[in-house]
C-alpha cells in the first residue's frame, strides 16, 4: 500500500484536532505520530498517548542530535515531531496523520516531500473566537495571542495543497478523507506505474500485430 504523511495546521479553535481525531476512528489506514512537548499535560492527556512531555533540556537535547523532523515554540512552548515516530507508523501500512502549527508544517515537508499539507479554516472569526472562550482553559491574554498567532497563520496558507473549511464537523472530515483517497492514486505515488504501462502497451503492440 502507498502511504505518506498527512500534515494537519489551522489556527486554534479551527478544529483540527477534532478532524484527526475522527478521521483515526474511522479509517484503519491512518495512524497517528506521537509528537512531543514541553507543555504541561491538560486534564486527561496521557504521557507517550497524547504527547511525549519532555522537559525543555530533553527537548534541547533531542534537537540538537537532529531527531526531530520538525520543531518549534508555539504560545511559548516547544512542539516536536520524532522521525522515528513517522517511519515507524509508514512502515506499518498506515498513512501518518499530523496535527502540525504552520511553523513546523513546512520543516516536516522538506524532511518527508511526499507529505500532503491540508489547511483548516473556520467558517468565521466569529466561530473562531466562540469555540476558543468555550474551552475556558485561556486567560484573556492567551487569547489574544492565539488570535494574533491565527492571522499570522492565515499569511501562510499558500504553501499547503489543499484548504478545507470547518463549517460542519462531518462534511469537514469528509472532505479531508476524500483528500486522502485522490492523493492515493497520484501518478507520482505509483513506483512501479512506469512498468506496469510498458507492460499493458507492450501487450497492445502484440494484440495490435494479430489484427494487422
Amino acid at each position: 500500500m502507498i502511504t505518506f504523511p498527512i500534515v494537519l495546521s489551522a489556527p486554534s479553535g479551527a478544529g483540527k484536532t477534532t478532524i484527526y481525531r475522527r478521521l483515526m476512528a474511522e479509517r484503519s489506514d491512518i495512524g497517528y505520530s506521537v509528537s512531543c512537548t514541553t507543555r504541561p499535560p491538560r486534564a486527561g492527556e496521557v504521557d507517550g498517548v497524547d504527547y511525549h512531555f519532555l522537559t525543555p533540556d530533553e527537548f534541547e537535547q533531542k534537537r540538537a542530535a537532529g531527531e526531530f523532523a520538525e520543531s518549534a515554540t508555539v504560545h511559548d512552548h516547544a512542539y516536536g515531531t520524532l522521525r522515528t515516530e513517522v517511519q515507524k507508523v509508514l512502515s506499518g501500512g498506515k498513512h501518518v496523520i499530523m496535527d502540525i502549527d504552520v511553523q513546523g508544517a513546512a520543516q516536516f515537508a522538506r524532511a518527508f516531500p511526499q507529505s500532503v499539507l491540508i489547511f483548516i479554516i473556520p467558517p468565521s472569526i466569529d466561530v473562531l473566537v466562540e469555540r476558543l472562550t468555550r474551552r475556558g482553559t485561556e486567560s484573556r491574554d492567551v487569547l489574544l495571542t492565539r488570535l494574533r498567532n491565527a492571522q499570522g497563520e492565515l499569511h501562510e496558507i499558500g504553501r499547503y495543497h489543499y484548504v478545507v473549511e470547518n463549517d460542519d464537523l462531518d462534511s469537514a472530515v469528509a472532505r479531508v478523507s476524500a483528500i486522502v483517497d485522490a492523493e492515493m492514486t497520484r501518478r507520482e505515488r505509483a513506483p512501479k506505474l512506469d512498468e506496469q504501462v510498458a507492460g499493458l502497451i507492450a501487450r497492445l503492440e502484440h494484440e495490435i500485430t494479430n489484427y494487422v
